[in-house]
């Protein structure tokens, strides 16, 4: 038998952690304030990740860029991954920990932010690419689980979520993601 009442649980369990603690709660207010602000110093919002934190690092650029509940202007945020060219010749040429870096360091500006999504916080292209954002003066944004791994050292701000466990651990990151969307438009457009 499926225990799929055990997993919702673990899932509402996560969250009622997220909803208790004040520092996370003051976290994500704080990234509100920074993509509002960039965006209205007409900036840019970059996202990366691999594997699923990819897929929800496009999502999140997709909010951004489409719309998330209001018909406005379209905002520029982007999801380093999805030149697949660009991707597979830099890790080819050079080495896969390299592909983000490379890309923030072509296309990242003074002013702009950086979205790092790791679950572990140890994957090492995520943290060259926010070591290399902050070198050029972007903001940085960590999304990771517990710990915060290596990615809490250059992350401005971090998003550690109570967990260990990665399907958790994404499915808050999309919560707060969505969070963070749904008010910076409201700033911008509401």
């Amino acid at each position: 038998m499926y225990n799929i009442q055990q997993v919702i649980r673990e899932n509402i369990a996560l969250k009622e952690k997220l909803l208790s603690d004040p520092t996370l709660i003051k976290n994500i207010t704080s990234i509100i304030d920074c993509c509002t602000k960039t965006f209205q110093q007409d900036k840019k919002i970059f996202f990366c990740g691999n594997g699923g934190s990819a897929a929800d690092a496009q999502h999140l650029a997709a909010e951004f860029s489409g719309r998330f509940y209001l018909d406005r202007p379209p905002l520029f945020a982007e999801a380093l991954h999805v030149n697949s060219s660009f991707m597979t010749a830099v890790a080819n040429d050079y080495s896969y920990a390299e592909v983000y870096s490379r890309l923030i360091q072509a296309k990242g500006r003074e002013g702009d932010m950086l979205f790092g999504i790791s679950t572990s916080g140890n994957s090492e292209n995520i943290v060259n690419a926010l070591k290399q954002a902050k070198k050029q003066g972007l903001t940085t944004i960590g999304f990771t689980g517990a710990s915060g791994g290596t990615l809490k050292k250059y992350a401005d701000h971090l998003i550690n979520i109570p967990s260990n466990d990665t399907p958790r651990i994404q499915e808050a990151h999309i919560l707060v993601g969505h969070i963070i969307c749904e008010f910076v438009e409201a700033n911008l457009f509401g």
